[in-house]
């Protein structure tokens, strides 16, 4: 009835003096995604403080069962609950990793030749539709800027910027550098720039100790910062820290951690660099607290 109508009406209350609220996404240079991309990205990225903590145990695609990771079942998988995301394979994704795991997932997609062979000659080795079966959050890629396949491996990261902006899906670009290539801020600029120009959504590169704030400066999407080879602790902690400290969104930590004395201690000494904002002594501290 009408007048039934007018008097519910009358009842509600639609907050007029209230504007409805439009707030930015808390990760750089995604503001324009997609929501289904920005709700995948805020499963790879802490949203409370825009930071990120990824475990990357996807080493097997190339090098086989190398140190740390001969049973994925037995070491990686006390260390998930620390791991904002996980960077693997889908091998070991369908294997191993229980389906309950319900942070990020960022899928190694691009693969090929091992270690036995030359590394930059990789195609994209799995289909998108499998991402999607994965729950996948982000797909990742290597990018040879430099190297003897160069404008191979840059067309494999952007047919997969294409395939995942079509269904919400996040590209990584991962910036490889080869023995022949000088490892400096020069040429990690370039090779981030480069990612992030032609669609990247997010880039992994190595921290170089000189004018690193450059590199994240001139980069218009996120950085996360590889591991790289195993160094003693306290010193991935520091340079955790200055990455942190320089620009850098997070960290993709591997041999770091699952080659540790105590990988369990070491994420978590990790995740306070990234998230709490502590010194590497202190979070060195923790850790060595840890040690049974």
């Amino acid at each position: 009835m009408p007048e039934a109508d007018e008097a519910a009406k009358e009842q509600k209350n639609f907050y007029l003096d209230i504007p409805q609220t439009n707030e930015a996404f808390f990760l750089k240079g995604s503001n324009n995604l997609d929501w289904g991309m920005k709700n995948r990205l805020s499963q790879i990225f802490d949203p409370n403080t825009g930071k990120t903590v990824m475990l990357a145990i996807d080493h097997g695609y190339f090098q086989g069962p190398t140190t740390g990771l001969e049973r994925v079942d037995v070491n990686i998988l006390p260390l998930l609950p620390y791991a904002d995301t996980l960077m693997l394979t889908r091998g070991i994704l369908r294997s191993i990793i229980p389906p309950t795991f319900t942070r990020g997932i960022v899928l190694r997609a691009s693969g090929g030749p091992t270690i036995l062979k030359e590394l930059s000659n990789e195609q994209i080795a799995m289909d998108i539709e499998d991402a999607i079966r994965l729950n996948a959050a982000a797909v990742a890629v290597q990018v040879f800027v430099g190297g003897e396949y160069e404008t191979q491996s840059v067309h494999n990261m952007t047919r997969l910027v294409d395939m995942g902006s079509r269904y919400g899906i996040a590209t990584l670009a991962v910036t490889a550098v080869g023995r022949e290539l000088v490892r400096d801020a020069r040429y990690m600029r370039l090779a981030t720039r480069v990612c992030a120009e032609l669609g990247a959504t997010y880039v992994k590169t190595y921290y170089v100790d000189k004018d690193f704030d450059t590199v994240t400066a001139s980069c218009p999407v996120p950085i996360v910062i590889a591991g790289g080879k195993k160094l003693p602790e306290l010193e991935a902690l520091r340079m955790a820290r200055n990455a942190i400290d320089q620009g850098a969104c997070g960290v993709d930590m591997g041999r770091n951690i699952f080659q540790a004395d105590n990988p369990v201690a070491m994420i978590q000494a990790v995740r306070m660099v990234v998230h709490d904002g502590v010194t590497a002594e202190e979070a060195y501290k923790f850790y060595t607290s840890q040690q049974p």
